[in-house]
């Protein structure tokens, strides 16, 4: 599945960043199974079934601590089912309880509707507008940046 992101455009629409090198999942699979001390990935699993992954990298604003960026990438046909803000709340819990961070962050563009209502969904707020912050498919593009602490609400879906 993480080979297909790199060479099927289609998949992952304005998040592809051209081709790559497609065997560099294997590589990292094979030296920690995309679990490392500055993030991982794992599979979004439905029913024995691959659906997209979700990812995490550790960020900083200042050198005493840390943040974690999250992102997640679902196969067309699992995308709009519900599995999406599950995935990704249920991975800010497993971060808030096995990590000392106050802050998960994520981006996702303006057009990504379907993104931001999931990150909502997930207890996420909106902080604003990160202007040009990504060079993607020909040109500079804005992006929305969302964030969740440790002691926000979060309502249950």
């Amino acid at each position: 599945m993480f080979r297909r992101y790199l060479l099927e455009p289609g998949l992952v629409g304005l998040d592809w960043r051209g081709f790559h090198d497609a065997q560099e999942p294997a590589r990292r699979f094979a030296k920690d199974g995309f679990l490392g001390p500055d993030g991982g990935r794992l599979i979004v699993d439905v029913d024995g079934v691959a659906a997209g992954n979700v990812g995490w990298r550790k960020g900083s604003y200042t050198p005493s601590s840390y943040y974690w960026e999250i992102g997640i990438v679902l196969l067309p046909e699992w995308r709009g089912k519900g599995f999406g803000w599950r995935a990704q709340a249920m991975l800010c819990d497993y971060l808030f309880e096995h990590t000392p961070v106050q802050r998960i962050q994520a981006g996702t563009h303006p057009e990504n509707i379907a993104e931001q209502r999931a990150l909502e969904k997930a207890g996420f707020q909106l902080e604003g507008v990160v202007r040009a912050c990504e060079f993607r498919a020909g040109q500079w593009r804005d992006g929305l940046l969302y964030s969740r602490l440790r002691d926000d609400p979060v309502n249950p879906q």
